[in-house]
């Protein structure tokens, strides 16, 4: 057959301590719960037009036309392992990576740098997570974006540079999670509060009602710093989870100093903003900076 090109998502879901369980469980056991977990998983291939490429031991490689099928079978095998998980005393937990690109395709096997891609990003998964690209993310209908983060930067083997990591967020104990490069996301705080932001005597509020607000030096801006370390859109605010997360999206970084004085450094990460403090755009903190936007949570009136 000839080899074709085509642009897919490649997704690899593989089983979580499957060695481990066979020396607990001994191998005729452990094995018959594998094939009811592959099988849970590649139920969840039809509902979103994926095609089952293989199975590889304990881990099946698939495809999909889009980034958002590929993203909506991650969502449902996690959710299906674990309403199985319920009704078993041996839970099983599976991770998931998949990457978005060119596929070369022959005789019913893929092949190409996306599928190399993919696989890296499954095997630095932790159980129980999907994770992706940010090729992938780009990709997707902005109406789903938001159930995706930015979580860290990678090396990927056989690559120069390294690549955006993204983490789907597919149940609502997700935003719980603590990975390298993000800030956890805690439980969220009592309801009625708002952040109010001030730069130059202008008050700006970020609450349930206004969720979210730009900062930078483009005129588009919510809040609009003319300093050559600010980025044009440097950095957004946003209310999420019951936090206020400030995502910083600039080449220079955004600097946060809380109320004890402890300064944290973000670039193209997020972090949550707690009872007060000041950020600065691009510039670490001096005595002599002027650019400072102070903000301070409150009871919402």
């Amino acid at each position: 057959m000839t080899a074709q090109t085509q642009k897919l998502a490649v997704l690899f879901a593989d089983i979580s301590g499957s060695t481990a369980l066979y020396e607990k469980l001994g191998d005729q056991k452990a094995r018959l719960l594998i094939a009811r977990c592959i099988f849970i998983l590649k139920s969840a291939l039809a509902t979103h037009n994926g095609t089952m490429i293989k199975t590889i031991g304990d881990e099946i490689l698939c495809t999909f036309p889009s980034a958002e099928q590929a993203m909506n079978a991650a969502c449902e095998m996690q959710m299906a392992i674990k309403t199985d998980n319920r009704s078993t005393d041996n839970a099983m937990y599976v991770r998931i990576g998949f990457h978005y690109g060119d596929v070369i395709c022959e005789d019913g096997d893929v092949y190409g740098d996306t599928v190399n891609v993919a696989s890296r990003v499954a095997a630095i998964t932790r159980a129980s997570q999907i994770l992706t690209t940010g090729a992938a993310v780009d990709a997707l209908p902005l109406s789903v974006q938001d159930k995706v983060r930015k979580i860290l930067r990678a090396d990927i083997k056989g690559k120069q540079q390294q690549i955006d990591i993204h983490q789907v967020m597919w149940e609502l104990e997700d935003m719980g999670s603590t990975r390298i490069g993000m800030s956890a996301y805690r439980k969220p705080p009592a309801e009625g509060i708002e952040l109010i932001l001030t730069y130059r005597n202008d008050p700006y509020t970020v609450s349930e009602k206004n969720k979210k607000l730009q900062l930078g030096r483009d005129d588009t801006c919510h809040i609009i710093v003319k300093n050559d370390f600010v980025s044009r859109q440097h950095a957004h605010i946003e209310f999420k989870a019951g936090n206020f997360i400030l995502y910083d999206h600039s080449s220079n970084g955004s600097f946060i100093r809380s109320s004890d004085r402890a300064i944290t450094c973000i670039n193209h990460e997020d972090a949550i903003l707690k009872d007060r403090g000041t950020i600065s755009l691009g510039q670490p903190y001096t005595d002599s900076l002027l650019d400072l936007v102070e903000y301070s949570i409150k009871p919402a009136p």
